[in-house]
This record gives C-alpha cells, structure tokens and sequence, in this order.
C-alpha cells in the first residue's frame, strides 16, 4: 500500500512539473459582469425633476448596500414610488424653493433617497419611518404602504412627510448645531428608548414634549418640534398646548428657539413655512397635482 501511494505521488509531482511549464493566457472577457439597468420612462422623469436641477439620487430599486442588513427589507413598489416621488417633489423640495429659494434647497437638500416597501420593525415594537445619514441621504420606509396612508393629511404627514421634515431638519442641525439652551428646558426628561414604553408613551404632553418620540433625545425633540409644527395648522398646535397643562409653556419656549435658529441660520420664517407646506398639502387632497404623471415637461 506505502508503495502505491509513493508511486501514485511521483505522478502527480511529475504531472505538475509539466503543467507549470505551460505559458498560460489570460481570457479577455473578465468573469465578473456588472448589471446594467436600461432607463426606462420613471427614471428620465427622476433624472429631469431631482438630479438635474438639484444633484438628488431618486433611488426606488432595491439596492443591498443601501438597506440595513439589520431588518428584512423589501423593494418598493414601481408605482407606488413614483406617487412617493412627485409627493416629495410637491411637498418637500420645492416647498423648500419657494420659502427659501432654490439655491437654499440645492446646498442643504440630501443628495440621495433610497425607498424600500416595507416598515423596520424593532424588537421594542415601534418601526423605523426613516433615517437621515450623515446629512448626504434620507432613507423612507414603508413605500408599499402608501395607498393604507393616503385618505388623510394626517396619515400621510404621520408615516411619510413629517419624517421627511423631521430627517431633513437633522441634515440642517448637522450643518449649524441648534443653541444649546433648547437642550435645557427639559433635559431632565429625556428617557432615551423608553419613550414608547408607559408612562411615558401616554404623558409626553404633560412632560413638556409634543410627541413621545420627543423625549428621546434633544435633537429628536427639535426634529419634532420643527417637522410637527409645519406640518399642522395652529388650531391643532394650540390644542397640543392646551392638553400639555402647565407644562405647555416648555412647548412654546422649545418653539420660539427653533423659530429663531431657523430664521438666524437660514433666512426660513416657520410660520411662512408653515403656511406654504399647508397649502401644498390641500393642493395634493384637492387633487390638482398628478401623483401619476411620469411626462417630462
């Protein structure tokens, strides 16, 4: 036996002494392929509304490297993004152009939005709407949802809008910090992720915070200060004020230092804001934007 495995290694020494004397070429085709997507009618439209005049990335294909591999994912629907897409146009962007200016929206606007269909579910039982990164991209949820969240203003500001408002305002406090007496009024009130858990998901009002997720953190309650306020009229507000008691002064002192560091830092009246954002919304219910329409103009 010894002698047949020797014998049967002489062979396969001698065998790769053969083929090492073997000029070997190397093939011209490279065996790694990179897809390419053929643009079709939606992305000429994307091209023409979002990269050409403002340098933003639409991106409703589902992309590995732009998910987090933390939750399960899906991709968003093709119509349902382009309804998502005109609404950001409509709601968001060029609300921006019109309050303070195209120049404005093309310096501090996010270069890249990435959609996928579905919530991010937590172990805690809340979900993720969106997530700004690094001032450079906002990531929204829950796409495939849209149509259960389009028969109010409500609904749809609650799941989609505000959250944009909300990341985008965290792009601007990346961009100029937010006076750190804002921080004071209720530092003692920040409970992190506790928030959605009781007492605290019920009491926030009555804590000095206009959302539960308010008390996360202050640049959470500025987010929130800031997206909920432009996203409501001042009935609603004065309502949130009344039901906060006498902790409703707390919500109108966060409010006037984020109306002033708005105004300060960028020019942006919030009640101007306020006022365009509402409007555009009735625009949207009234059905005088076509949330469909993918023809270049």
């Amino acid at each position: 036996m010894k002698r047949y495995i020797l014998h049967t290694a002489v062979i396969l020494a001698a065998l790769a002494a053969a083929s090492s004397c073997v000029k070997d070429t190397l093939n011209e085709k490279s065996v790694i392929t990179v897809s390419e997507t053929k643009k079709n009618d939606f992305d000429r439209w994307l091209e023409a509304n979002f990269l050409l005049p403002y340098n933003i990335d639409f991106k409703y294909r589902f992309e590995m490297n732009e998910s987090d591999m933390n939750y399960f994912t899906i991709p968003a629907d093709y119509e349902y993004s382009i309804v998502m897409a005109h609404l950001v146009k409509y709601l968001c962007v060029e609300t921006y152009d019109e309050v303070a200016g195209i120049t404005f929206t093309r310096n501090y606007f996010p270069k890249m939005f990435f959609l996928t269909g579905e919530w991010e579910y937590r172990n805690n039982g809340t979900i993720i709407l969106g997530t700004a990164e690094g001032g450079k991209k906002i990531f929204l949820a829950g796409v495939n949802l849209l149509p259960q969240y389009m028969h109010t203003a409500e609904d749809l500001n609650h799941y989609y809008i505000k959250t944009i408002h909300h990341e985008f305002t965290h792009i601007l406090n990346q961009t100029v910090d937010f006076p750190v007496d804002f921080s004071m009024i209720t530092g003692t009130g920040y409970v992190a992720d506790s928030w959605s858990d009781a007492p605290y998901n019920r009491e926030f009002l009555q804590n000095g915070f206009i959302t539960d997720y308010a008390q996360h953190s202050d640049t959470e309650d500025f987010a929130e200060m800031l997206s909920e306020y432009i996203t409501h009229d001042q009935k609603w507000w004065d309502e949130q004020i009344g039901k906060a008691g006498d902790k409703g002064h707390l919500i109108n002192a966060k409010l006037d230092i984020v109306r002033t560091y708005m105004q300060d830092a960028f020019g942006i009246d919030i009640d101007v804001l306020r006022t365009t954002v509402l409007r555009r919304q009735e625009d949207v219910f009234n059905g005088f934007v076509d949330l469909h329409s993918i023809e270049i103009k």
